[in-house]
């Protein structure tokens, strides 16, 4: 598999992690001129979170969540931004998440999610 096909497949496990938890996914890979989200979603008490979905095979490069940056969070409170400008209607509060897939040859992946994420 390909780098990109991995996070394809990790993106695809924090969609079904999410829905099992009774998120709303709303939009998948949705982009603007800023960049892209991976996954916007409302979750069960009706806040939008803008998800940022990271995968890893492995810890060798630290755990996924770290390859999230204060400069990513600051991008995506941009793009969640846009996101609600786009939408033109009052929407609930956003909040940026990450969820973090880390997959192993040998176990089911391993997945965190972090809520309210700030930079």
């Amino acid at each position: 598999m390909h780098n990109s096909e991995w996070g394809e497949l990790g993106e695809a496990i924090a969609v079904s992690f999410l829905r099992r938890r009774h998120f709303r996914i709303l939009a998948r890979n949705w982009r603007c001129r800023f960049g892209e989200v991976d996954i916007i979603a409302r979750d069960p008490r009706g806040v939008i979170a803008v998800v940022e979905v990271k995968t890893r095979r492995s810890l060798v490069a630290g755990h996924p969540a770290e390859a999230v940056t204060a400069r990513k969070l600051a991008r995506l409170e941009v793009l969640a931004g846009e996101w609600r400008r786009v939408q033109r209607a009052a929407q609930p509060p956003l909040r940026i998440d990450v969820v973090s897939v880390l997959l192993s040859p040998r176990d089911p992946p391993q997945i965190e999610h972090f809520r309210g994420v700030q930079p």
